[in-house]
């Protein structure tokens, strides 16, 4: 039924509950590092046993896209399938998203901090204006995108030691910090796929079918490399089943409320994830020396308002 003035809104478009949301999808994604980085622990999975890694990996997201299907089935009433049409489109997101962006992300998360971990990743969200900007003429770069990149590019400088560190090395490396920015390459360039597909695609069909397909591949290929997940405990299946979760309901949630509000108003909320990931990864993990120092803070505070700033809008909303 079509509201009327003075009618009653949509329970997701009041603020309230908008914002209650987005912190509980972004204590979700927050939580993705430590979850992680527990999970290899209670797996028994080696910082060099890549094989296994990406065994987890796949069947993480093999769950993860089970969950979305089965959930926008009964509520659709019907299973949830893509287009013939959307195929390739999401061949191409499963590519990026998924293989691309997690084999790089699980990798990295054997060799870093959490709280490292969490910062980095963020440059996803700079990277992703960028790439938009130059490589799929999606934007225009204005000014206030500039300075937003800017800033956040410069907290991801800082956690990684600085501009000297990145000159001679320091104690950046490929396996840690430089698999974790490879990550946040994929992921721009998922996101940017993302808003070109989802204009003629149903974008709940395209995620959920990438995220199966995706953790498909990555389980085979771990698999065929000798990889092995040993279920020591009640632990294990409840930590994967949990790490599934976090995509499958952060994805939906948030899909719920760009829905039913201003896409600014939600975006600018995503400045929570490197946050609830560095508060996470101090709590979880113990990691409470790095969160919580001056550097870490200072990092942590730039990416923060960088992606702010990208996100804000200068133009009065309209309406309420």
């Amino acid at each position: 039924m079509t509201e009327q003035p003075g009618s009653k809104r949509v329970i997701w478009s009041w603020f309230p509950v908008t914002f209650i949301t987005a912190i509980f999808c972004c204590v979700l994604w927050g939580s993705a590092s430590p979850a992680i980085k527990i999970a290899y622990e209670l797996f028994r999975i080696s910082p060099d046993d890549t094989a296994s890694r990406i065994l987890l990996a796949g069947t993480r997201f093999i769950i993860a896209g089970v969950m979305i299907i089965a959930f926008a089935s009964v509520q659709g009433r019907k299973l949830l399938m893509p287009k013939a049409s959307s195929w390739k489109y999401i061949l191409i997101l499963s590519l990026f998203q998924t293989i691309g962006q997690y084999y790089f992300f699980f990798m990295s998360l054997a060799h870093t901090t959490g709280v490292r971990g969490s910062i980095i990743n963020a440059s996803g969200n700079f990277l992703t204006i960028l790439f938009a900007a130059f490589l799929f003429r999606l934007e225009k770069l204005d000014l206030k995108k500039a300075a937003g990149c800017l800033v956040g590019f410069s907290g991801i400088v800082l956690i990684v030691g600085g501009g000297g560190a990145l000159m001679d090395g320091g104690s950046i490396t490929l396996a840690g910090e430089g698999a974790m920015l490879a990550a946040a390459f994929f992921y721009a360039l998922s996101g940017c796929c993302i808003k070109l597909f989802s204009r003629d695609e149903n974008p709940v069909a395209l995620s959920a079918w990438q995220f199966l397909i995706g953790g498909t591949v990555l389980a085979l290929i771990g698999r065929l490399m000798g990889g092995t997940l040993v279920f020591y405990s009640a632990g294990c299946v409840l930590n994967l089943l949990y790490m599934g979760f976090i995509s499958a309901g952060a994805y939906t949630l948030w899909g719920i409320l760009l829905k039913y509000n201003p896409v600014s108003r939600v975006s600018i909320l995503g400045f929570l994830n490197p946050v609830m990931g560095v508060l996470l990864s101090a709590v979880f993990l113990g990691e409470n020396r790095e969160a919580f120092s001056l550097t870490g803070l200072a990092a942590l505070l730039l990416v923060s308002a960088g992606i702010v700033i990208v996100n804000i809008s200068l133009k009065p909303q309209g309406g309420k």
